[in-house]
């Protein structure tokens, strides 16, 4: 008997090892889809630019969160013998490589924002710098019970901060982060409020909506982390809510290709929290207020002479992230027909709590890098465009 145990107790954890194992490489694969949403957004002489961050910004993230930031949020690390990292058919090592997609994450979504004027280098210090310790001091807190916080607000409010997915963790801090970093570059050179500059490439921005949807699926059913923890509720809920947000922007957005494709990504977002949790009713109306929430706020930061979010990505992850987070807390109720155990004020405050740290940390972590040395291109690498001022080569070249 002992011998049968054995060996369904390994077949068990090879398959939670495996089933980790895919959901990392879905999240890693939407992180293509960052990058060509941005390529179909940004103007032509900006496009390789973005491409070479978000694999850069990947490459710096993972040095960072495998050398501090994990050991911040989970207090564990991997120095120690390959013999020992073994253990569990290396689950831990599995499990760390699909938080890291998470981490990495945050500089994907600040990347969009600061698109066309963001200075290369500087940026992959500041994305190291976020990954390694803002964004798990957050992390931790929430999903490690870090600091006592979830502690303090069970004994507060009846229950903890949920966040199944990370509508605050992940997607909320990267928004507020971005938010940050586009306050202190400015605005673009010849961007004049109300008149938005076109996207370059529908098709591109189209296949990273694709790419992000698809990967989203691997990104909230398997943050279960466990074969015994999957559940379809979370599927379908991920799937109405993406339906929601893109019925929503279709609408208010007007038939805006732009619109209906980040339409399912904010609804997306905002499900994350409580996608386990909610009727699929329910996610359905938190996918469509996301939807309509970011047309509008997105429409309405076309006026700003200050805030010029390239992509949209502080109202599609920090708006839609903060109201994934509150929802949860609402329609995650038993009267909403949800499955209960959450409470309103806690999810208000956790939120509340995620948005601080992103601010404060991407002040001083922003601040400091633009003393060593500027987050802005030069006036002249910014008209000539990111593309041949830093890498030397456009997207499309010819020999005629």
């Amino acid at each position: 008997m002992d011998n049968i145990s054995d060996a369904i107790s390994v077949m068990a954890q090879s398959a939670n090892t495996l089933f980790i194992l895919l959901g990392a490489i879905m999240v890693l694969a939407m992180h293509a889809g960052f990058a060509f949403l941005e390529v179909g957004t940004v103007r032509h002489k900006n496009q390789v630019n973005a491409l070479v961050k978000i694999l850069t910004d990947f490459a710096f993230s993972a040095l960072a969160y495998f050398v501090i930031g994990y050991q911040i949020a989970y207090g564990s690390h991997f120095f120690v013998s390959a013999d020992a990292l073994t253990a569990n058919n290396g689950y831990e090592l599995v499990k760390f490589f699909f938080l890291l997609t998470f981490a990495a994450a945050i500089p994907a979504i600040v990347s969009g924002g600061i698109a066309e004027r963001g200075s290369f280098k500087p940026f992959l210090l500041a994305s190291a710098l976020i990954v390694a310790l803002v964004y798990p001091l957050f992390e931790g807190m929430i999903w490690n019970g870090n600091f006592g916080f979830q502690t303090w607000l069970n004994d507060t409010f009846g229950a903890e901060f949920h966040d199944f997915a990370g509508s605050v963790v992940v997607h909320g801090m990267g928004g507020w982060l971005a938010l940050v970093a586009i306050y202190v570059l400015g605005s673009r050179q010849g961007r004049k409020p109300g008149v938005a500059f076109a996207p370059s490439n529908i098709p591109f921005l189209a296949l990273g909506s694709w790419i992000l949807i698809v990967g989203w699926f691997g990104f909230n059913v398997m943050s279960a982390q466990t074969l015994d923890g999957i559940s379809g509720l979370v599927a379908v809920n991920s799937l109405m809510a993406m339906v929601g947000g893109t019925i929503i922007a279709l609408i208010v957005g007007k038939n805006d290709p732009g619109f209906i494709h980040n339409g399912p990504l904010a609804g997306l977002v905002a499900v994350c929290a409580g996608s386990d949790l909610m009727h699929p009713v329910g996610a359905f109306i938190v996918g469509g207020v996301a939807g309509g929430l970011f047309v509008m706020v997105y429409t309405r930061l076309q006026r700003s002479a200050k805030i010029d979010d390239v992509l949209g990505v502080w109202p599609l992850h920090g708006l839609c992230g903060v109201w994934g987070g509150v929802a949860a807390g609402i329609f995650g109720q038993q009267a909403f027909g949800g499955l209960g155990g959450v409470s309103v004020m806690s999810q208000v405050v956790g939120t509340v709590a995620g948005v601080a740290v992103a601010l404060i940390g991407g002040f001083i972590v922003y601040g400091v890098v633009n003393k060593i040395s500027s987050l802005r291109l030069s006036q002249e690498d910014e008209f000539i465009g990111a593309d041949l001022a830093i890498h030397k080569i456009g997207s499309t070249n010819s020999d005629k």
